[in-house]
């Protein structure tokens, strides 16, 4: 199947490598304008470039953000509708993996948490929705992982920030409806991006990277890990018009790993 954004804006934040940089990458090549928002700017752009690169002639914005800052995201925003003229899709990615024993977890942990994961989400929701409730045509993706229907022990705070995204994902959706806005939640499991080449790096026996794959990938139904590359379609199958009756469903992208459905 084919999947045409032809005219669609799209804004992805955490858009520099891993899960971002493959939407960016998907959703510029079936035909949208993208900006891309990261932190680090140098990283951003040479992600920009490529993008560029493999889908000439489409526009690509690439604006340096940090979305736990509400300042941040106001000024990131504003520049993306600049460049693209509007926003018609956006995909909320930006984020960490942090966790360890409740009692460990201070109350700055959960409030950088919280501020990067949650509140960017509802930031960036209440700037796009006038902007697609005027056009009545929006769609926004929300990036979580499976902890936000199945919360581990020693699973917070990301976990506890995700089930809430997975939340928001729901008034969202039933908000946006009327006015044709879909809301879904897409629930990450072990896909390769730089979180897992990190682990990885920290593994202290001296196995390769193949080798490593393998070993997290035999705990998984499907026998492997996952590619950016086939998240990225889920995502931009919700955001075309083939996936037009679908909203407010929080979907596990993750070889069946999670315990619920």
């Amino acid at each position: 199947m084919h999947i045409s954004l032809n005219g669609r804006r799209a804004l992805i934040t955490g858009a520099s490598d891993g899960l971002g940089l493959a939407m960016a990458r998907r959703f510029a090549g079936s035909g949208a304008a993208v900006a891309m928002l990261a932190r680090t700017a140098a990283k951003l752009e040479d992600a920009a470039a490529l993008v560029r690169a493999e889908a000439p002639g489409v526009t690509i914005a690439a604006i340096p953000c940090d979305v736990s800052k509400a300042d941040d995201v106001a000024a990131g925003f504003a520049a993306a509708e600049a460049a693209l003229g509007g926003i018609d899709i956006l995909v909320n990615n930006a984020g960490t993996s942090v966790r360890g024993r409740f009692e460990t977890v201070t109350d700055q942990m959960w409030q950088d948490d919280l501020d990067l994961k949650l509140f960017a989400a509802i930031r960036l929701c209440r700037l796009a929705f006038p902007g697609m409730r005027a056009r009545r045509w929006g769609r926004v993706i929300n990036v979580l992982n499976i902890g936000a229907k199945a919360p581990p022990a020693e699973g917070s705070p990301t976990a506890v920030s995700r089930a809430a995204g997975m939340a928001l994902t729901k008034v969202l959706a039933n908000e946006g409806a009327a006015d044709n806005i879909l809301v879904n939640a897409l629930l990450v499991g072990m896909i390769e991006s730089g979180q897992w080449t990190r682990r990885h790096a920290a593994d202290q026996r001296n196995v390769t990277w193949e080798e490593w794959k393998a070993e997290q990938g035999a705990r998984i139904p499907l026998g492997r890990i996952g590619r950016a590359e086939e998240f990225a379609a889920t995502a931009c199958f919700l955001c075309s018009e083939e996936g037009g009756y679908v909203t407010g469903t929080a979907i596990n992208v993750d070889g069946g790993r999670s315990p619920v459905v």
